[in-house]
């Protein structure tokens, strides 16, 4: 059975809300957010090309002291505004069972971007982070599967380096985030 997160629409946050409401990191966010610009014009027609879609609902589970909300959702946020896609952000913390319902490798993970129809259906989700950078923590978690380890903490500290080093300097992650949603939202 499909999962349904029909119950969770009208309860979250706006994304200008979630951005205003902001604790941590809110001028990293918003300067991500400045930063943002169509690399791949088909990317952006295809992307404007959904603004009839009126099918398509977003629940993005975030936390604003997350670096990879930070990094991620600023992008997510000007692509679907891009597509005219209704938009909720639900703060993890408030929203512990939906993000038990999209762990990532057995545990909890933010941005988790949840795509479902009018109906709550779930239709795909994305996040927490582009594959290529993800790929890293796989390998890492691959490899060190007992947290218990006394290398695990200086391990864990190195992936997280090459992870910030996959991102990029700049906004290279961007048109890859753009292309991974184009092609999750292509196949619904």
């Amino acid at each position: 059975m499909k999962q349904n997160v029909a119950h969770k629409f009208g309860q979250g946050l706006t994304p200008r809300q979630f951005v205003e409401g902001m604790t941590k990191n809110q001028q990293a966010f918003e300067s991500w957010y400045e930063k943002f610009a169509w690399e791949d014009q088909d990317d952006r027609a295809y992307f404007e090309s959904l603004n009839h879609r009126d099918d398509l609902r977003v629940l993005i589970l975030a936390a604003d002291w997350c670096g990879d909300v930070v990094r991620n959702v600023p992008v997510v946020f000007r692509i679907l505004e891009t597509a005219g896609i209704r938009t909720e952000v639900l703060i993890l913390e408030e929203n512990q069972e939906v993000m038990d319902d999209f762990l990532t490798m057995g545990g909890r993970a933010v941005p988790i971007v949840i795509f479902a129809d009018t109906g709550g259906y779930v239709l795909g989700h994305w996040g927490p982070r582009p594959e290529h950078v993800q790929s890293l923590m796989r390998e890492f978690k691959r490899e060190n599967p007992d947290r218990e380890a006394p290398d695990y903490e200086s391990k864990i500290a190195e992936v997280r380096k090459a992870m910030g080093q996959a991102y990029g300097e700049g906004t290279e992650s961007h048109a890859v985030i753009a292309k991974e949603l184009r092609s999750l939202i292509s196949g619904f």
